[in-house]
C-alpha cells in the first residue's frame, strides 16, 4: 500500500504565558528522545522550540504550538506555531544573521532555520504568522513535504469528531477525511470507523478508485452515527484529480488564482445517500488539493493570501485552520501537493 497516514488527536498548547516556555520544550524534547535522536539532536530542537514558544509569548496574538510525529515520518519531529499577531512585512530580514526578537535566546528566527531540519513560514500582516518546522536525526531522510493535515475539536473537547487518514504509491496520494455527525465521542468513534475501513480497502484494493472506498465506508459504518466522507486521489502536477464525496465535506483545487470546487452528492455516510459517484478535474502545475470539514468556512480567498499554495503542506493546513476554521464545531483540513 506504501505510505499511510491517519490522523493524531492533535492537542494545540497555548503559550500565552512565560511557564508556557518551559512545558512546550519539555513537551518536545520527550518526543525526540522517544523518536531515537541522540543528545545533540535533542539539544537543536529544545533551543528552537524555546525560541520559537517564547516569540510566541512575548509578541503573538493566541498563540499556540503544535508538538507531534511528523505524519509522513513518524522518527522525524514536527512543530507548527501558529498566532493572531502583527505578522512580518519582512520575512528575508527576519532571518538575517544578528536578528533576534527583543528578550528570546538571541538565535531568532535565522537560527531556528538553521536547526530545524526542514522550515517554512507563512506571514501576512495584520493577520498572524504561522511557522512549520521538522527535526530529524543527523543523516536521516526528510519527510517528503506532500501532505499534511490537522484536527482541532469543538470549544474545549478534548476529543475531535472529525478525522483523515492518506495512502500513497508512487507518484499517486488518495485522501480520506470524515467529519463525524456530531461531536464527541460518538462522533469520534464514526471517524476512526471510516478511517479504518478505508485504510483496509486501500490495502485489499491497490489502485482504487475514489468511489469505490466512498462506497465501502458508506456500508461499513453504519452501526455508528455516520458522517460526511470525502474520498480523493491526486496525481502528479498537470495530471488528474478523481474526486468522489458524500455529504458536506469540501474539496478544492487551489491556485495563485483562485480555486474549483469538487462535488460532493447529499446525505450522511452509514444512513442515507443516493447513487454515488466520482468526478475527475484537471490540477494545474502550481495547485494544491484541500480538503476539510465544515468546521471550517468555505469562504476562504487563496487569491487574497499570496503565496499559500507554494507553501509546506502543514504551513498551508495550519493557516487555513487558523484564518477559515470556527471553534463552534470540530475541524479537520487536509493539504496535498501533487508529485513533480
Amino acid at each position: 500500500m506504501g505510505q499511510v497516514i491517519r490522523s493524531h488527536n492533535d492537542v494545540w498548547i497555548r503559550a500565552e504565558e512565560e511557564s508556557a516556555v518551559g512545558s512546550l520544550r519539555r513537551t518536545a524534547v520527550a518526543l525526540a528522545e522517544a523518536c531515537g535522536f541522540d543528545e545533540q539532536d535533542t539539544g537543536r530542537v529544545a533551543v528552537a522550540v524555546s525560541e520559537a514558544a517564547s516569540n510566541l509569548v512575548k509578541h503573538a496574538v493566541e498563540g499556540v504550538m503544535l508538538i507531534r510525529p511528523h505524519p509522513e515520518l513518524a522518527a522525524a519531529v514536527e512543530v507548527v506555531a501558529m498566532d493572531r499577531g502583527p505578522g512580518m512585512h519582512d520575512f528575508s530580514h527576519a532571518l538575517r544573521d544578528g536578528y533576534s526578537t527583543k528578550g528570546t535566546l538571541g538565535i531568532g528566527l535565522g537560527g531556528i532555520a538553521r536547526m530545524a531540519s526542514g522550515y517554512d513560514v507563512h506571514s501576512v500582516p495584520g493577520r498572524g504568522t504561522v511557522v512549520g518546522m521538522c527535526f530529524t536525526a543527523r543523516g536521516a531522510v526528510l519527510p517528503p513535504s506532500r501532505v499534511s493535515g490537522v484536527t482541532r475539536p469543538i470549544g474545549e473537547e478534548t476529543v475531535c469528531g472529525d478525522a483523515f487518514a492518506v495512502v500513497g504509491s508512487g507518484t499517486s496520494t488518495t485522501v480520506m477525511v470524515c467529519d463525524g455527525l456530531g461531536h464527541g465521542e460518538a462522533a469520534a468513534l464514526a471517524s476512526r470507523e471510516a478511517v479504518r475501513v478505508f485504510l483496509e480497502h486501500a490495502d485489499r484494493h491497490p489502485g482504487f478508485e475514489p468511489v469505490s472506498a466512498l462506497e465501502r465506508i458508506h456500508r461499513d459504518i453504519a452501526r455508528t452515527r455516520g458522517g460526511a466522507v470525502a474520498v480523493a486521489r491526486i496525481g502528479a502536477a498537470g495530471g488528474p484529480v478523481s474526486f468522489a464525496g458524500l455529504g458536506n465535506v469540501s474539496a478544492w483545487i487551489a491556485h495563485p488564482e483562485g480555486r474549483q470546487g469538487m462535488i460532493s452528492v447529499p446525505g450522511i455516510a452509514g444512513h442515507q445517500g443516493r447513487t454515488l459517484r466520482q468526478y475527475e478535474y484537471t490540477l494545474p502545475e502550481d495547485a494544491m488539493v484541500v480538503l476539510h470539514s465544515d468546521g471550517l468556512s468555505d469562504r476562504w480567498d487563496v487569491a487574497a493570501d499570496p503565496g499559500l499554495v507554494a507553501r509546506a503542506p502543514s504551513v498551508a493546513a495550519v493557516t487555513l485552520l487558523r484564518d477559515a476554521g470556527t471553534r463552534r464545531d470540530d475541524a479537520c483540513v487536509v493539504a496535498v501537493r501533487p508529485a513533480a
